[in-house]
């Protein structure tokens, strides 16, 4: 199995690296490509920095793993894996560990998860790996754990059909057993506040919500320290809408 590693936290991410280091102990063939620099909530934007459509991509050494700096965002990244364009096309796309739960609908705004959608309507399996994390505080980065999570997963994603997507979430503890197969909520515990600063200006700022999170889902497993994983469907027809 060849696996293109990305994530949307950039290139210098710990988590990027620690997931390329575990599909490559999995056995299988790695090559890292990640923005340049940090590109959260990029969804699966196709955004490149550069003239008539050219991405600047600079070679680097990353723990002896073929890897690639893009000017661009996690999706646009995928799209061109899903090209040929670093090197051979792979069998799976693998993006984080991100820095931070995704959970809920919410995730439709993730560049993290954008770059598997993207992948998946190339027709390549892909795995988005979250660690959940305070939004706030010192806290010591269990990368490691979120691996071992998605390591378990490997082998399923490997038989699944292609442009299959799993969403897997790890709490931020040194054993989190294994994942629980969850709904995706309607909300996280974390979401957007939209407040009007001044003249001209707008915050946008991620906050945590109290409050029940519906029974099953992601968000709700999570926070009760559960590892989760949720297959996600990419862009279709809705077969079901009449009118």
């Amino acid at each position: 199995m060849r696996a293109l590693v990305t994530n949307d936290d950039g290139i210098d991410s710990p988590g990027l690296l620690a997931l390329a280091r575990g599909a490559r102990e999995h056995g299988w063939e790695v090559v890292v490509a990640a923005p340049e620099r940090e590109a959260s909530g990029t969804s699966a934007g196709l955004t490149a920095a550069g003239d008539h459509r050219s991405i600047h991509v600079e070679r680097r050494d990353l723990d002896g793993f073929e890897a690639y700096a893009v000017a661009g965002h996690p999706g646009l990244i995928a799209l061109v894996a899903s090209r040929g364009g670093f090197g051979e096309v792979p069998d799976v796309v693998l993006s984080g560990v991100n820095r931070g739960a995704n959970t809920g609908r919410a995730v439709l705004h993730s560049g993290t998860v954008g770059a598997v959608l993207t992948a998946s309507v190339n027709d390549l399996r892909g795995m988005a790996v979250s660690l959940d994390v305070p939004l706030e505080g010192e806290v010591e980065y269990l990368w490691d754990s979120a691996v071992t999570v998605a390591r378990g997963l490997f082998d399923v994603l490997a038989g699944l059909p292609d442009g299959a997507v799993l969403n897997v979430n790890a709490p931020n503890v040194a054993d989190p057993g294994e994942p629980v197969r969850a709904t995706l909520a309607e909300f996280g515990s974390v979401q957007t506040r939209v407040k009007r600063a001044d003249e001209g200006t707008i915050d946008v700022n991620s906050v945590l919500v109290p409050g029940d999170l519906p029974e099953g889902s992601d968000a709700a497993l999570l926070v009760a320290g559960r590892a989760t994983v949720t297959p996600l469907r990419s862009v279709g027809e809705d077969l079901e809408l009449r009118w």
